[in-house]
Parts: structure tokens; sequence; C-alpha cells
């Protein structure tokens, strides 16, 4: 399916949001997708991720999420002094910050004539992963993809502690969770504490892992597996188009 795609200021808190929009050209309904990035913000690869999702289907609306802190069009490069900063960034920013710039986002999707306003995702990545998580708390939201999302287990988003983990009965939609097994910000541990705590919340969630390291989806650079990535990217389609098939 071809594809549009613009840059969007969404009315934010104090500033305009930037978001970066894709959508299928061909007019219509679809669902809308909120995406959130790792921590290098909106990187051509990113970019290039959320095309490739709005090409199947989707309006995929994905924000500069430290548009509170850095200057609107802030791309962090991937090194160590682009990897403090993203780090400094979001330890600067709460998790209620973050709750109520995925609110904003939803209600911005919802209300685009585009948009299948009762057919509502969201999907991340990394830091972006872990909000998406967040955003699955919206009862609205009906389904929600994360790839290797870190600080689930002990709680680390922003500047305190989100206790995401005690928050998770409270979805209600589907959750597709994806894991490279070589990932060194989710230990094996680590894993378990979170696959735990979605069991014993009553989750309706499916489980992935990949013989892959962290960031395995991001196609510059050592890490990057497209052969692990096409299989994640196919569990993330069925995810979506099962929970919006009614």
């Amino acid at each position: 399916m071809q594809i549009t795609s613009e840059y969007v200021d969404v009315p934010g808190v104090g500033r305009p949001m930037r978001t970066f929009v894709a959508s299928p050209a061909q007019p219509g309904s679809y669902p809308g997708i909120v995406f959130y990035s790792d921590i290098f913000q909106l990187t051509d690869c990113t970019l290039r991720w959320v095309s490739r999702l709005a090409s199947y289907g989707y309006v995929v609306a994905a924000p500069e999420i430290y548009y509170r802190i850095e200057a609107p069009g802030e791309v962090l490069a991937f090194d160590d002094e682009g990897k403090a900063r993203g780090q400094a960034d979001v330890e600067a920013l709460t998790t209620a910050q973050f709750d109520e710039d995925v609110r904003v986002l939803l209600d911005w999707l919802q209300d685009q004539p585009s948009v299948t306003a009762e057919a509502l995702g969201a999907a991340g990545h990394c830091t972006g992963g872990h909000i998406a998580v967040r955003a699955a708390l919206e009862p609205r939201v009906r389904a929600t993809v994360v790839w290797y999302p870190t600080g689930l287990s002990d709680g680390v988003l922003g500047a305190d502690d989100a206790q995401t983990l005690s928050r998770l009965p409270d979805i209600k939609g589907d959750l597709a969770l994806i894991f490279g097994s070589r990932d060194p910000h989710t230990s094996a541990q680590q894993r378990a504490t979170i696959r735990q705590a979605l069991d014993d919340g009553g989750v309706s969630f499916s489980w992935a892992e990949f013989p892959a390291e962290h960031a395995f989806g991001r196609d510059v650079g050592p890490r990057y597996d497209a052969q692990v990535t096409d299989e994640a990217f196919a569990i993330t389609i069925e995810t979506y188009r099962s929970a919006f098939a009614d």
C-alpha cells in the first residue's frame, strides 16, 4: 500500500508536539497507532519503520518524545554523546508527563478523519516500548506491540518510579512483547519478572524472544538482524489485524 507522510505540530503541553505522521495514500478510514521511538527520537531508521507499518493500512503518529525539552526537529546521534543526551532528557521527564503526552496524542489521532476512532493501537521500541505500555493502560487502546522495552521490570521511566508492573492489570487490549535474548538491558531474570507480572495481572498477551541483541530492528549498525526484524514485524501486523478485525 502506498503511503503519504508529513510532520504535524500536535498541540501539546506548553509547546507543540512535533509528530511524524505516515498514512495510507488511498482515502479511507484506518486504525490509528501511536508509535514511541527509542531515546534518539525520530531518526531515519525510525521513520522507515513507521512508514513500513503505515503501508499495511494504518495511520501511524510518531512524536518527538522530548518535545518538552529539545528543539523541534532535534535528532540524536547513535554515539556516546547522543546516548548520554537522550538519557539525560528522559531522566528529566516524569511518568506523569509521559502519560499526559500519550493522552494528548491519542486524543489528536482519534479526531483525525482518516482514523477509525474505535480502532486505536500503540507501539514502541526501547524506552519508547515502555511508553507504549503506558499507552496500553488507556482503555481505548485495543492493541499494543512493544519491541525490547526497557525499564519495565524495575519501573524506571524518566525521573521517577513508574511502577508500571503494578498497573498491568489495567490493560484491557491485546499486548505483544518482543525481546532479543541477548539484550543486556533486559536480562533473562528481568524478562521472567515481566512475564510473571503479566500472568498474575491476567493480561491478554503474546511473547516472543529471538536470538538477537538490543535494538535488532534498527537497520543501521552491527546489531541489525533483518531476518529477526521481519519475523518480529509479522507478529506486529498479526497482533493489530487480530485486534482490529471486529
